[in-house]
């Protein structure tokens, strides 16, 4: 059978409303929505829940070593048909770099390995099955596993305060990164036809809620997006710009210590970025950003980096969590359920060392990814499994205007230096020769020409996409088969 025919649906329109007639897997058949192991191969099933850095990792190594035999079949099921490299995921918001510059397609990085795109619907144990939903009509389909890795990552939390959901940008996903840009941009374009100066204002505005590591990323990219575009705009003062980074806590960037931290707050200050530390938004609404402190920040941009939480699929699932998290031993499996482990943002792995959670960064989430498939591997040859045991050798941040922070073996570096160590570490780290060409050859460009300001997602844009969906939505009730579902990402 040729890898075409296994990797996608076939549908076929009928007059009763679009429906999956045929789904064609390696080893699968559908019967009635459910797709069985063909007892005919009886192989192992391997499936792997999430396309992030955990997922990949050991899906890659995995297609190495078992996808090679005959009697084992691994399947990767993840929203998107691409994995993304989220440390340059701000380089994207601020037209650095292009999307596909950071994103890898599956089916390039994984040669023997099934791959599925749609959502998580349920997670049965009981019955070893996996529900997903695929195509915008929400169609669904059970696949069955014998060895299932979770590696579901984290989405954007919002605590429930009131307008966040509706309202503020996130900075997660690569739709976000591009949407953000695009909104900078936007608001820079009707601020220079705006004769109201308090909209005018509200406009000019950009406020970044959080001040980790993808806060602070954040607010230097939107700083010198919007500035940099400024000389373009001969309506808009630059000092009517303003940006402005809230942060809880007393000192940004806790994770490299005070000395980086107060680092990186006095040279974004010097770059005009306001910074509103021991400070919490607690509302969004009626286009002002409300703080605990009692201020109002009139913008008409809010960009939350405050949080993330892991998955609420986990949370129907009859496993032990710790803080939504899916409790694994040090193996990497999940206790009471064989067969089954966790990786990534979605697992509480205790570190031996100091007895608590390992961090959800990407390069904590891709040995996990890697240490699992392994242990797959090694439990499917009757091999003892190994414990994951990983200590960082150190964290970077590049903070915008060839300027970053870096705590690397216990050195510190800060300037220049951290911001060439940045780039050079992360570039070395992206998948694929043809993407580390990419991204070098643009950063090159950069030198030479200036940023790009073009507005290539515009409001009409999305009210066609809104429109497609409306209609899709119509057809699936209109046939009978009740609204689409909404399910959490793989």
């Amino acid at each position: 059978m040729a890898r075409k025919d296994m990797d996608h649906f076939r549908i076929d329109r009928r007059s009763d409303g679009c429906r999956a007639k045929t789904c064609i897997f390696l080893g699968l058949r559908e019967s009635n929505g459910l797709m069985e192991p063909n007892r005919k191969t009886g192989k192992t099933r391997i499936v792997i829940l999430g396309g992030g850095f955990a997922g990949v990792a050991a899906a890659q190594y995995l297609d190495r070593t078992a996808a090679r035999q005959t009697d084992v079949e691994v399947t990767l099921v993840s929203r998107e048909n691409f994995t993304l490299f989220t440390p340059m995921l701000h380089e994207v918001a601020a037209g650095d770099l292009e999307p596909a510059d950071i994103s890898n397609p599956l089916r390039k990085l994984l040669r023997r390995v099934t791959i599925l795109t749609g959502d998580i619907k349920t997670i049965d144990l009981g019955t070893r099955r996996v529900t997903i939903s695929y195509g915008i009509q929400g169609f669904s389909v059970e696949l069955p596993f014998d060895q299932l890795l979770v590696a579901l990552g984290s989405e954007t939390s919002y605590f429930g305060i009131p307008g966040l959901a509706e309202r503020a940008h996130g900075i997660k996903s690569l739709g976000d990164a591009v949407m953000l840009r695009a909104g900078v941009i936007a608001m820079l374009e009707s601020a220079s036809v705006e004769p109201d100066p308090d909209r005018r204002k509200r406009m000019l505005t950009f406020v970044i809620a959080g001040g980790g590591f993808a806060g602070v990323e954040t607010v230097g990219a939107v700083n010198d997006l919007a500035r940099d575009c400024l000389p373009h705009y001969g309506r808009i003062h630059p000092r009517e710009v303003r940006v402005v980074l809230i942060h809880g806590g007393p000192v940004i960037l806790p994770e490299l210590g005070e000395t980086l931290g107060l680092y990186a707050q006095e040279n974004l200050r010097k770059r005009q970025v306001e910074i509103k530390l021991r400070t919490k938004v607690i509302a969004y609404k009626d286009g002002a950003v409300l703080c605990d402190d009692g201020e109002e920040v009139p913008a008409a941009t809010l960009v939350w980096a405050a949080g993330v939480s892991p998955s609420p699929i986990l949370k129907d699932v009859p496993w032990e969590l710790q803080k939504g998290r899916v409790v694994v031993d040090q193996s990497l499996e999940v206790p009471r359920f064989s067969g089954v482990w966790a990786v990534g943002d979605c697992a509480a792995i205790i570190d031996p060392g100091s007895k608590t959670a390992y961090p959800p960064t990407a390069q904590h989430a891709l040995r996990e990814g890697r240490r699992a498939g392994k242990n797959i591997y090694a439990r499917l040859s009757g091999k003892r499994t190994t414990p994951f045991v990983y200590k960082a050798p150190g964290q970077l941040a590049a903070i915008g205007r060839r300027t970053g922070v870096a705590r690397v073996f216990g050195l510190k570096f800060s300037g220049v230096v951290g911001w060439v160590l940045w780039r050079s570490i992360y570039v070395m780290k992206l998948p694929r020769f043809e993407k580390k060409l990419r991204v070098m050859l643009q950063w090159a460009l950069d030198v030479v020409f200036e940023r790009d300001i073009g507005q290539y997602v515009t409001l009409r844009d999305v009210k066609n996409l809104n429109r497609l969906l409306d209609a899709a939505r119509h057809e699936n009730e209109s046939s009978g088969k009740g609204p689409i579902a909404r399910s959490q990402s793989a």
